[in-house]
């Protein structure tokens, strides 16, 4: 019998005493680096400093998984974690959304150019592909996870999600043993397990086109001339017109499925989207390129700028009126009359 494509691997690369080192992580940690680079290079490319550039780092890294959690916790699970709101700290047991890191990451775009004074479409769209970036490595990962998988499918291309579906077959016990295809229980598992869609591996491949879209309306519209907020507005067309189509192709998440003809996954995406066309349509219409009308951003010291300022005075000496400064040279005295 032909059992389709049998996935079981094991999501912990090595244990490190009480540290386990994840595909999930490690491609989490490359999906911040290389969005980092692409930030970086739009930034460089719109004559900003570098150092501006770096100090979205840790921004971006805490609106990601803040919003990713948060998102989760109340899009998908409010009553569970509600009830349990110590258990939304626990972020590294899985339970990250889509849509609320796309939320948490507004945000803090928004804010960072309020306080570095930039235009907010443009800090926008010079995110938008390290964005796409980010949307197919969280998938990605989820594909390691075993997680986030896809409905029930007997086409050739199925999966067969072992680590998935074991919980309610209650045979994960197979997994407990050095060698689980030696286990008396594994060709029962493999039988029983279900061909699903790798909707993972789907909206993967719709965060790597995503990126190559923006890559090209970039080129296309004259790289640093593009009409403003055009890469943000496609970013947002294109990725979720996309997600809304593969949500057909995931499994339930929520109690919404149902009662419901749509899940909440396509709800969430019709907003952004909404607003993504309104702003391609306004971004065409206007034409305010780039480069154009750029506000002066607050300076940002380098490094060694800032080993060489001075310390700021001590509170001992605050409160203390400074004395005024003597003036140097002398005076030139003034001739007596005779």
């Amino acid at each position: 019998m032909d059992h389709g494509f049998v996935f079981y691997l094991d999501p912990i690369i090595f244990n490190l005493g009480p540290l386990h080192l994840r595909y999930y992580g490690l491609i989490f940690a490359s999906m911040l680096y290389i969005g980092f680079l692409i930030w970086r290079w739009q930034m460089l490319r719109g004559d900003y400093s570098i150092d501006l550039a770096n100090r979205f780092l840790l921004w971006g890294v805490i609106a990601v998984i803040v919003g990713a959690r948060l998102g989760h916790c109340l899009f998908y699970e409010p009553k569970f974690y509600l009830s349990h709101p110590a258990e939304i700290l626990y972020f590294w047991k899985g339970g990250l959304a889509s849509h609320g890191a796309t939320i948490g990451l507004f945000v803090a775009l928004l804010l960072f150019a309020f306080k570095y004074h930039m235009r907010s479409l443009e800090v926008l769209d010079r995110f938008s592909m390290s964005a796409a970036v980010g949307a197919a490595a969280v998938r990605l990962g989820n594909f390691f996870n075993s997680e986030i998988v896809g409905r029930v499918t007997d086409g050739t291309w199925g999966v067969k999600f072992l680590r998935y579906d074991c919980h309610h077959l209650h045979l994960c016990q197979v997994f407990s043993s050095p060698n689980p295809e030696a286990n008396a229980k594994w060709a029962q598992l493999v039988e029983q397990t279900p061909l699903r869609h790798p909707s993972q591996l789907y909206e993967f491949s719709l965060g790597m086109f995503v990126l190559l879209s923006l890559f090209l309306i970039d080129r296309w519209a004259g790289k640093e001339k593009r009409p403003l907020g055009l890469l943000a507005g496609s970013f947002l067309v294109i990725y979720f017109t996309g997600r809304f189509f593969v949500e057909f192709f995931k499994e339930y998440q929520t109690g919404l499925v149902q009662e419901h003809w749509l899940t909440m996954g396509q709800y969430l995406s019709i907003i952004p989207f909404a607003f993504g066309l309104g702003l391609v349509i306004w971004s065409l219409v206007k034409r305010r390129p780039t480069d154009e009308n750029k506000l002066e951003p607050v300076y940002v010291p380098p490094p060694e700028d800032k080993k060489k300022a001075k310390p700021a005075v001590s509170s001992s000496k605050k409160g203390k009126k400074s004395k005024p400064a003597k003036k140097s040279g002398n005076k030139k005295k003034k001739k007596s009359k005779r």
